[in-house]
């Protein structure tokens, strides 16, 4: 690389340059320094000739032999402007991509610049002294000419917004990171049949396509093409349109399912347990509980007297012998003085046969014994076969 003379040292060449031009004598050879009066386009990455060229008036060829050029080019940028290239008595100095593209020297002053990048746009001033063969300057002049430097889009990013299943809306999204001028975007779906999407579903500036009311038939490969005046760039998405119900409402009715048997197994096992809670006071039995004790008979004789035909089968009852062995605690019912008063009954005999002795009352006491206590005899009815009282 060759290093190119600072500021200062560029000023003071501007300064000769001028210089030479003011004090020269008036020449018979008027100098025109030719540059494009439209803006130069070029795009970034590749390359671009600045056309630049002088005449000298009353000469008939283009170039006279001992013609001397002192040519330097400058470029302006927002902050400063800088010498790109310059050509002073036979030496050239340039920044790298820059160069000449004709051999000095010549009056074709053209500019060669490569490996263009969007920092390159701005305007470039050409500035030419020429002397003759004698060393008198024939004339100075210095023009600007406006190169724009172009960026194709860069490739785009596509993204898919919202949930894909049918009757929803989703958006599809297209973005370029860097292109210059401003890119437009246009949508396609290229499968399974192909279809260009226009305004007010596709927003070209932005990018942006919407669908909505979704359908199965609205599935397939969708395509953002982002285009300016020197390139294009595209990226793709595919689009699946589901028919099932989304995952946030299967989770809300899985969750929705699980909570409704929880409540109601807890509400079937608080029946169950209240069920059982009242079934248990009426099936408790004590196994430690008393049997009642038999009230016995009192022993008046008002009262016998007043309750014989009561007594009578109390005595009946008493008198018959227990089918099995006495449980063990329970209470033996005592006959009443009613029940060992009662003698049994003596039939007449026609026959003339011998009377049956009266069998003795249970415990020992005989029917005189009893009298001698006070008991008074009480009548006992007669009882049929079929259990009723004659």
């Amino acid at each position: 690389m060759i290093s190119l003379p600072g500021p200062l040292v560029t000023n003071l060449l501007r300064f000769l340059f001028l210089g030479l031009s003011a004090l020269a004598p008036p020449s018979r050879a008027e100098l025109q320094l030719h540059l494009p009066a439209n803006q130069l386009q070029a795009v970034e990455g590749g390359e671009v000739v600045l056309p630049a060229w002088y005449t000298l008036h009353a000469e008939v060829s283009s170039a006279q032999p001992g013609e001397v050029p002192f040519v330097m080019w400058f470029f302006k940028d927002k902050e400063k402007e800088d010498q790109v290239l310059s050509y002073i008595n036979g030496v050239t100095t340039s920044k790298p991509g820059v160069s000449l593209v004709y051999s000095m020297p010549s009056r074709n002053l053209s500019l060669r610049l490569e490996g263009l990048q969007e920092k390159d746009s701005g305007p470039y001033s050409c500035s030419v002294n020429v002397q003759d063969k004698n060393g008198q300057a024939s004339g100075h002049s210095i023009k600007t000419l406006e190169l724009n430097v172009l960026v194709p889009p860069a490739p785009p990013s596509c993204r898919l917004q919202g949930v894909p299943r049918v009757g929803a809306n989703v958006t599809l999204s297209c973005q370029s990171p860097r292109s210059k001028p401003a890119v437009q975007y246009q949508w396609d779906r290229q499968l399974p049949s192909f279809q260009t999407f226009f305004a007010p579903v596709l927003d070209v500036i932005r990018g942006s396509l919407s669908l909505t009311n979704l359908s199965s038939s609205m599935a397939g490969v969708y395509v953002c093409k982002a285009h300016n005046e020197v390139g294009t760039a595209q990226c793709n998405v595919t689009l699946e349109v589901s028919t099932g119900p989304g995952a946030a409402v299967v989770a809300g009715a899985v969750v929705g399912t699980l909570v409704g048997l929880g409540l109601l197994a807890g509400l079937v096992l608080l029946y169950h347990r209240r069920g059982k809670a009242l079934e248990e006071p009426a099936n408790d039995i004590k196994e430690d509980a008393i049997a009642p004790r038999t009230l016995p008979w009192p022993k008046s004789s008002d009262t016998i007297s007043k309750n014989g035909t009561l007594s009578s089968v109390t005595s009946a009852r008493a008198l018959r012998p227990p089918h099995g062995p006495p449980r063990p605690g329970a209470l033996t019912p005592t006959p009443s003085l009613s029940s060992q008063a009662l003698p049994s009954p003596r039939l007449p005999t026609t026959d003339g046969a011998n009377p049956q002795p009266i069998s003795p009352i249970p415990g020992g006491v005989s029917s005189s014994g009893l009298s001698r206590m006070g008991a008074v005899p009480v009548m006992v009815p007669a009882q049929s076969q079929a259990g009723s009282l004659v």
